[in-house]
């Protein structure tokens, strides 16, 4: 049992972690840790057992995983037509497609590096290998955690329910992907209500370029026309982007009541990264997801990612480094 005790150990940190503040990338790090040490503690002692089903256990896995990376792949393209036939060719909408091109890439490199074997290749398949391992360890930490945020329960009584904008079609209406946040907002407001809460949903969203209101303004008719009460609304206008969304909100409800507690309404793709923000700008409150359209998720979801690595971008800039240099290394080793 000894092989498990690292796994056992992030586990509990992972545990106490959340437990103290579950708006962390860290604890989806520690997370993955642990599920990797566990899973390697589990390869560990099939082998160590010499049972002759090792081999065919091992060979399973790896047989698994490559029929899972090209159903991923075949699944990443087909999402990415199906985003520019229905969102259209902005850069945000092409990043399906770009995964599936860039996993298509490493496979390649690693298989005529196999095949050729030149020290140039090796170095770059080193280098585009370890990069594309540690992309991909940090995205299922990223989504296997934000599945279980968004699971997670806002137990304690709220005085705000905050529901986020994303901007209006022809410049006054309210979007499907909008309508969907308001209403998981009444929804958050009725369950605060039966709890004897009177909590003050507000509408943050302010004017686009190509927008004739204030983004908040319209989600705040459209609720008042679904019959929730207006007097109950306050809108917040003059945010541009999430974090103005979470900062703006933020000074209405201090200057309402200095120690509140406030729940953010979003959609789900976006719940984990609108948490992470909400931490940064200390928010004192938890983040809920609204459905989104099964064929904008994968797409969203790679969106959001992205703009973790960016908002981490020092430390993810390390370790990129080191793996291009071991890249470097490696071709330098073979050139002799």
């Amino acid at each position: 049992m000894v092989v498990y005790a690292p796994a056992a150990l992030l586990f509990l940190v992972f545990c106490v972690s959340v437990l103290r503040e579950r708006r962390k990338f860290s604890n989806a790090v520690v997370l993955g840790l642990a599920a990797l040490c566990a899973l390697a503690g589990l390869l560990y002692r099939l082998v160590d057992s010499g049972s002759a089903s090792a081999p065919v256990v091992v060979w399973s896995l790896l047989g698994l995983g490559a029929v899972a990376l090209l159903v991923l792949t075949c699944f990443l393209f087909l999402n990415g037509v199906s985003m520019l036939r229905k969102e259209g060719r902005s850069p945000t909408n092409l990043l399906s497609l770009l995964a599936a091109v860039a996993i298509l890439a490493v496979v390649a490199l690693l298989a005529t590096t196999a095949a050729l074997r030149t020290p140039m290749l090796v170095g770059a398949a080193t280098a585009a290998g370890g990069l594309a391992l540690y992309f991909s360890f940090l995205f299922l930490c990223f989504v296997c955690y934000a599945f279980l945020y968004g699971r997670l329960r806002v137990r304690r009584k709220a005085d705000f329910v905050v529901v986020l904008g994303s901007g209006l079609v022809g410049g006054s209406t309210v979007p499907p992907l909008l309508v969907s946040r308001l209403k998981r907002g009444r929804e958050v407001h009725a369950r605060l209500s039966r709890r004897g809460a009177s909590p003050v949903l507000i509408t943050s969203g302010g004017r686009g370029p190509d927008e004739d209101v204030p983004e908040s303004h319209a989600m705040a008719d459209h609720l008042v026309a679904e019959g929730f009460p207006a007097h109950l609304i306050e809108r917040e206008d003059r945010s541009t982007n999430t974090e103005e969304n979470l900062r703006f909100s933020k000074a209405i409800m201090e200057e309402a009541k200095p120690g509140y507690r406030c729940v953010v309404v979003t959609n789900n793709y976006h719940a984990f990264r609108a948490a992470l923000t909400a931490r940064r700008v200390r928010i004192r409150g938890q983040v809920v997801g609204s459905p989104t359209a099964a064929y904008f998720w994968p797409n969203a979801t790679l969106r959001e990612f992205t703009a973790i690595l960016m908002d981490y971008r020092r430390s993810n800039a390390v370790m990129c480094t080191l793996i291009v240099l071991g890249g470097v290394a490696a071709w330098w080793v073979n050139r002799k």
